[in-house]
C-alpha cells in the first residue's frame, strides 16, 4: 500500500438534527451505535466524484499520476447508476482510458473482497499498480422518518482509496486475505427493491410499504458480526503463524462501535491498537475501512513494519480479513 486517501462531504448531520425528523435522540443513537454525527452528500454529488477526490489524494501520497494506474477496483452498494458500473465513471473522472474498471458488490465487506482481487492480480503479474476504492452515498436511499430510524441513523456517505503496487520486499505488503459468505442469511440485512425478479421492478404497493429502503434484523446482524469478524482475524493470524498480540493496529469495518469493542475484547487487544472513527462518519459500508486507514496513516498510527489487520462483515452475509505488513 503506497498511498491512501479519503473524501467525505462537507455537510455534517448530527444526532440532534435527526431527532427533528424522527422519534429519536442523541443519547439513544450514541448508546446503541456510538455514532455522534455523519456526513451526507449534497444534491448533485456522485460516488464517482467522491471516489476521484479520494483517489487523487492516494495517488499524490504515492507520488504517482493517474496514468500510472493499471487497473481500477471499486467497491460500493450504492452505484451512481444501475449500469454501467461506477468504476467506469471513476475511470473517466481520472482521465484514463483502456484499463480495466471493475465494480465489487460485496457490500460492507467490499473493500476486503476488492483487496483480495487486487492482491491476486499483482501476485500473478497481471497488473503492477492497482487503484482500490470504497465509496458510498447512502443518504439518498434512507427512510428518514420514525419508521426507518433503526437504519437511517447508522449510515453516512464518503469515499476511501488505496494505491496498491508490486514490491520485491518479502517483509512488506499483503500477507494474506480470507473471504467468506453465507447466503442463507441474505434477507436478514438487505434492500428488497428494486428487483429484476419483480415485474415491474418495483410496484406502487412496495413503494408505499417502504420496501425499497434497506432493512435488517439488528440483533442477528450484531451477533453474527461480532462472531464472524473475530473468527476472520483469528483465521488470518493462524494462516501466518501469528497471534493477536502481534497486531499493531486493527481496523474493523465501522458498523457499530459496540461491535468493534466486542471484537477488541474477544481478541484481547488494548483500545490503542484498534482504530475507530464511526463516531464522526457513521457506517459508510464499503468505504469505512479505507477512510479509517487513510485517517490512521495521517494520525501516525502506522509505522514501517507494523502488522495491520483489516476485518469486515456485511450483507450477504459476507465477511473477511486481511493481514498487511506496513
Amino acid at each position: 500500500m503506497v498511498g491512501t486517501g479519503f473524501y467525505v462531504p462537507e455537510r455534517v448531520v448530527t444526532n440532534d438534527e435527526l431527532s427533528r425528523y424522527m422519534d429519536t435522540s442523541d443519547a439513544w443513537i450514541r448508546e446503541r451505535s456510538g455514532i455522534e454525527e455523519r456526513r451526507w452528500a449534497s444534491e448533485g454529488t456522485t460516488c464517482a466524484g467522491m471516489a476521484r477526490r479520494a483517489s487523487e489524494m492516494a495517488l499524490t501520497e504515492a507520488g504517482l499520476r493517474p496514468g500510472a494506474v493499471d487497473a481500477i477496483l471499486l467497491a460500493t452498494l450504492s452505484p451512481d447508476h444501475a449500469f454501467p458500473g461506477t468504476s467506469a465513471f471513476l475511470q473517466r473522472e481520472l482521465g484514463l482510458t483502456g484499463i480495466p474498471a471493475l465494480d465489487v458488490r460485496a457490500q460492507c465487506t467490499g473493500f476486503v473482497y476488492g483487496l483480495s482481487v487486487a492482491d491476486a492480480w499483482v501476485r500473478v503479474g497481471q497488473y503492477r499498480t492497482v487503484l482500490l476504492v470504497g465509496v458510498e452515498i447512502q443518504s439518498t436511499g434512507l427512510d428518514v422518518s420514525t419508521r426507518g430510524r433503526d437504519m437511517s441513523v447508522l449510515f453516512g456517505d464518503g469515499a476511501g482509496a488505496v494505491v496498491l503496487q508490486a514490491t520485491e520486499d518479502p517483509d512488506r505488503g499483503v500477507l494474506s486475505t480470507h473471504l467468506h459468505a453465507e447466503g442463507q442469511n441474505a434477507e436478514i440485512l438487505w434492500c428488497e427493491f428494486e428487483s429484476s425478479a419483480s415485474h415491474p421492478r418495483i410496484s406502487r404497493e412496495a413503494l408505499d410499504e417502504g420496501r425499497h429502503y434497506p432493512s435488517m434484523v439488528g440483533k442477528e446482524v450484531f451477533r453474527h458480526a461480532v462472531a464472524r469478524m473475530s473468527e476472520a482475524v483469528e483465521e488470518a493470524l493462524g494462516a501466518n503463524g501469528l497471534a493477536a498480540s502481534d497486531i499493531d493496529l486493527l481496523i474493523p469495518h465501522q458498523a457499530n462501535l459496540r461491535i468493534s469493542q466486542m471484537v477488541q475484547r474477544r481478541l484481547g487487544l488494548t483500545e490503542g491498537r484498534v482504530f475507530n472513527n464511526i463516531q464522526r462518519y457513521g457506517n459508510t459500508t464499503a468505504a469505512t475501512i479505507p477512510i479509517a486507514l487513510a485517517e490512521a496513516v495521517r494520525e501516525g498510527r502506522l509505522e514501517r513494519g507494523d502488522l495491520l489487520c483489516l476485518a469486515a462483515f456485511g450483507s450477504g452475509f459476507t465477511w473477511g480479513s486481511a493481514l498487511i505488513r506496513w
